[in-house]
């Protein structure tokens, strides 16, 4: 499988499929904001231009996305899970004839902790219905839990793929034989932790994504009470050890609900085609994390779009969306 790679998420794309919030119970009370929000994310990316593919899972939840999306996102009534298209969507790789082929991994509730019906089904489906030959993987992979600078490399955290509640039997160097087998990647930037209370175990696109070949954004800690300092810094470092360009982004900062630490990222942006999606959080550093993502794509829009809701269900909106590369 190794002669196809999946390309890097600023690589042109015909589109973006983002998950619908449906299951009241899973979202504390802000399903409404919620699907607010997610509808305001799918209307930015089309609003740009792209198209935009949100998944609904049944008829009054259509309705409801109805409501608030504009006549340019397209509606699909589809059976999944959560939201986290991310994590339970097909990875898509390329070869070097373009032909596109889905990667279809194993998916275990995160680790067992977030089983829903559909969730293990939904790969399959969205691949089949964009008429992509499919090859299921038989091991355990979140596409949350990498992020990739379309040379070869990738970034990752040894907290979720080296966790026992994945893939027990398999190490360090048999998951680098996997990853550069299933997905073209040939050298693996290993991070540490994610953040902290981050359900996924501490997926990577929470913590440092690529924006350039070799070149990395981590957030920096602001203030003296920023939960997170310390995982920031060793990533960082981590990453400068490696030869990785280093850019840093101001953090969110602490945000708490009900004195629990959330695990608010401005790192869970989208880059779309011609824009780039931030989440922001009434945080006091949101217009300079966004102005900080902004200087990294000049050649792109980029716009804050409020996530409180949405993070309280467990992700962000780089979490809930999956994008299909063009050929």
């Amino acid at each position: 499988m190794s002669i196809h790679i999946m390309p890097p998420e600023w690589h042109p794309q015909d589109w973006l499929w983002i998950g619908f919030p449906h299951i009241a119970e899973e979202w504390q009370g802000v399903i409404g904001r919620a699907q607010e929000q997610i509808a305001a994310f799918a209307n930015a990316v089309a609003d740009s231009g792209q198209q935009v593919r949100l998944v609904v899972r049944d008829a009054a939840n259509e309705a409801r996305a109805a409501s608030l999306v504009s006549a340019a996102v397209r509606l699909e009534r589809r059976v999944y899970g959560d939201v986290w298209l991310r994590d339970t969507g097909p990875l898509v790789v390329l070869g070097k004839d373009e032909a596109r082929r889905a990667r279809l991994f194993g998916f275990n509730g995160w680790g067992g902790k977030y089983v829903m019906p559909g969730d293990e089904l939904i790969g399959a489906d969205l691949a089949g219905s964009a008429g992509l030959p499919a090859d299921r993987c038989g091991w355990v992979l979140e596409g949350g839990a990498l992020d990739s600078d379309g040379t070869g490399l990738v970034a990752t955290t040894e907290q979720v793929l080296l966790n026992p509640n994945r893939n027990p039997e398999l190490d360090r160097t048999a998951l680098e034989r996997h990853l550069e087998r299933d997905l073209g990647y040939n050298s693996v930037l290993w991070l540490g932790d994610g953040l902290i209370n981050d359900h996924t175990d501490g997926h990577v696109d929470n913590l440092a994504r690529f924006v350039a070949p070799n070149r990395l954004a981590v957030p920096r800690a602001t203030g003296p009470d920023d939960p997170n300092a310390a995982i920031y810094a060793d990533a960082a470092a981590r990453a400068r050890a490696f030869g990785v360009e280093v850019v840093e982004v101001p953090s969110p900062g602490r945000i708490e609900e009900g004195n629990i630490v959330q695990p608010a990222s401005y790192m869970n942006f989208v880059i779309a085609n011609d824009v780039v999606v931030v989440p922001v959080f009434g945080s006091p550093h949101d217009d300079d994390g966004v102005a900080a993502i902004a200087e990294l794509f000049p050649t792109r829009a980029t716009i804050g779009v409020m996530a409180d809701a949405v993070l309280a269900g467990g992700g962000g909106f780089h979490c809930s969306s999956q994008q299909m590369p063009s050929k």
